[in-house]
Order: structure tokens, then sequence, then C-alpha cells
């Protein structure tokens, strides 16, 4: 079958409205049945990749980040940086972006910190006289940070795609995620003085113990999670159950935000939503199973080494292919279409799997950033009652200084494998 009819196919399930998970189903059965292969042997394929414990660590960080979103945890954070930053000119946005920096340490997820923070934040901003378009901007971009620091959902799925240490792909998100926090924040600043937004009031030595010494329990969390890991105490998925209880017990016996009788129906969302990310993952398997047997990827890595392509000219194809692909698709459709075609190219054009996973990731930040499906654009307009054209007349700033992180990325490779390279040594 050629790649018009397989791309006109796909093109046309998504504008019949069919979900992504059928369309890729619908497709890797078709093409199974075609080429004649023996479905038992896809169904062991599937088994046989699912039998993953590093997989298993995604519902308990979506269980995890469900109990910080609606725990308190949140709000403790937000309170603890005012203290620290608040006094400056612009100083909410500062704060939207720290907060998001250290709720990302836990969470996982770029729209459950995106929400989770707006839903205090942005009242704030817009009682303060920022501009609406503005502070659903800070918070969005700030939001993405959820998939680049560690711990990233993105990064499980593209460890467990690539057969790569998640715990590396963790330690290569740090460096990128506080320089794309340290870009954020220097516009915030710029645009505060540029717009004359205010200044809070300095709070005394003895509240801002207060208030820090009552976040220490939400402080805790990055060290249960990325502590345990790289001190050696836990597996990835050991990490995950680990945060998963201890956002649940801050939640419940801390803050005491949410009482037991919502401790089962917070459980029911978080298995929901880790329930729907399976599900793609799974018939993209399929897919990928069908692109494997098919030949596909053989025939594009001959083609790569007859025509002599160079890693930039590969690097340049993926990051415009990724950019187009998230202006339609959601995160982990885009990683679940693309990867199981790109992958098997690295090895011949000797581009790091590391590295190629963070440039996946960022660009997977942007797609969350750009119209007409950016999931972040969607939750800031339903928090700030704004129309959508102003969320993303608000967000592309932020979005330009991400692209310009990406072509850093892509360009010096340290920047992503100095850090897991040293400790790996």
């Amino acid at each position: 079958m050629s790649a018009g009819v397989l791309v006109g196919m796909f093109g046309g399930l998504l504008a019949l409205g069919f979900p992504i998970y059928l369309t890729l189903g619908i497709m890797a059965a078709a093409l199974l049945w075609i080429t004649g292969t023996p479905m038992i042997s896809v169904t062991q394929k599937i088994v046989d990749e699912l039998n993953s414990q590093t997989l298993v660590a995604l519902p308990f960080f979506v269980a995890a980040a469900t109990f910080m979103e609606r725990g308190g945890i949140a709000r403790a954070l937000i309170d603890a940086t005012s203290t620290w930053v608040g006094w400056v000119r612009g100083g909410l946005g500062l704060v939207c972006v720290l907060g998001c920096m250290i709720f990302a340490a836990m969470a996982g997820s770029s729209v459950a910190t995106a929400m989770a923070m707006g839903t205090i934040l942005v009242p704030g901003m817009l009682r303060q006289g920022y501009d609406r378009h503005f502070a659903a901007g800070v918070v969005g971009a700030s939001g993405t940070l959820g998939i680049l620091i560690p711990p990233s959902l993105a990064m499980v799925v593209y460890g467990v795609l690539a057969d790569e240490s998640v715990p590396r792909l963790f330690l290569a998100g740090v460096i990128p995620g506080l320089l794309q926090g340290a870009l954020i924040g220097a516009w915030v600043l710029y645009y505060a003085h540029k717009r004359s937004y205010p200044r809070t009031e300095t709070v005394s030595k003895a509240e801002f113990w207060r208030v820090n010494l009552n976040a220490l329990p939400a402080f805790s969390l990055p060290v249960v999670v990325l502590g345990g890991i790289y001190g050696g105490l836990t597996t990835v998925t050991e990490a995950a159950a680990l945060s998963a209880f201890v956002a649940a017990f801050i939640s419940v016996f801390v803050y005491r935000s949410i009482g037991f009788s919502e401790i089962m129906p917070l459980l029911a969302d978080a298995a929901r939503s880790s329930a729907t990310i399976m599900i793609i993952i799974v018939v993209a398997l399929v897919f990928g199973h069908w692109v494997t047997e098919s030949g596909i990827t053989n025939a594009i890595v001959g083609w790569v080494e007859k025509h002599e392509l160079r890693p930039w000219h590969f690097l340049l194809f993926v990051n415009v292919l990724l950019l187009f692909l998230g202006m339609f698709l959601e995160v982990f459709s885009v990683m679940l279409i693309t990867l199981p075609v790109l992958l098997p190219l690295l090895g011949p054009l000797g581009i790091d799997p590391i590295h190629f996973g963070i440039i996946v990731v960022i660009n997977m930040e942007m797609a969350l950033l750009t119209p007409p499906v950016g999931l972040n654009l969607f939750v800031l307009a339903a928090i700030t009652k704004a129309p959508l054209n102003e969320v993303i007349r608000g967000s592309l700033p932020f979005t330009l200084l991400i692209g310009l992180l990406l072509v850093f990325v892509v360009m010096f490779p340290e920047i992503s494998l100095w850090l897991p390279n040293l400790v790996g040594r």
C-alpha cells in the first residue's frame, strides 16, 4: 500500500471525527489483514510490550498529579513562592513560573500543572490588573514544564518505546527545563516593567517562615520521587507509587483539602486518564508492529544511507513534522504515531536517543500551545473565560521562546546530555 493511500486513510478517518485510538486501530487492523499477518502474533507482541515495569509507573504518576491538583498542594507552593519573589514588579508572573517548575517536579503532566496553577493564579493576576491574555500565556507556557522537568509522563512513554533508561531521560530534562524557566521568567520581568504591573507587599519574617514551613510537606514530594530514584532506593515505578501515596496522604491528612469520601472518585478519574493513554499505546504498538514487519523502517534506513542524509537534515525534518502534527493531535498521539518510524533511524545517523527524546518532548511542549488543538490553550480559555484567540495571542511570545530553546538544544546536544553523562560515569 502506497504512502499516499496511508496518509489519505489516516486523514480521512480523523476528518470523520474518529478518535485517535480508533483511527490507529482501524488502520493497523486493515494493514495487517491485507498483508496476511496472523493476529495471534500481534496479540502476543502487544502483551510482551505491555509487560513493562516502567509502563506501570504511568497510572501512579497520573494519580499523584490528580491528588496534587486538587489537594491543596498547589496552593501551598504558590503561597511559599509568593514570599520569595512576589514583591518584585510582575511578581505573580514569577510566582507562576517558579510554582509550575516545582509542581512539575512532582506531577509529570503539563495539563495538570496548568490547571492547578492557573485556577489559583489567573484570578489573582487579573485582580492585580494584569492583562488577561498575558496571565493566560504565562500559565500556559509555564505549565508545559510539566513534561520537561522530571518526572514526566511523556518521557516515561518515550523510554518504553525507545527502550531507553527513564532515569537518564529525567536527568536530561533538568537543564533544558531550568533554561526554559529562566527564559519565561525573563520575559515576565520585561513585560511587567513595560506594562507597569504592581508589586505586592513584602511579608514579615514571621509570615515568611510560617508560610514556608506550611509548604514543607509539598516540597517533600520532589525529594520522595527524584531522591528515591537517584539515591538508588527505588525504581521509577516504585517512586511513582510512593509519590501517589504521599500526595494522597498530604492532601487528606496535612492540608485536609480532600475528604475520605473524595478519594475513590479521584482515583477513578486518574484511572480513566491512565486508561486513555494506555489504549492509545496499545493500538500504537499494533501499528508499530505492522511498520516493523512491513519493511518500511528498513527501506527508510536504506534510503537515508544511500543519500548520505546528515543528522541536522533529519532533525530539521523531524522538528517540522512534529510541529505540524502537534497542531492537530495531542502529545501522546503524536509520539506514538511517529516514534516507531523515527527511532530506528537514530543509530545510522549517530543521534543519541536521549538527546532525541528531549527534542521530542520540547516539540510536544510547543504542541500544547499551538492551535487548533493545543490542550493548554483550552485549559486556560476555560479558566480565564477568554476567547481562544486571546489566549493564543498571550501564549505566542512564550511559544517563540520555547522554539528558541529547541534550537539551542538541537544545536548543542550537551545541554541535555551533560547531566546524564556526568551521573552515569
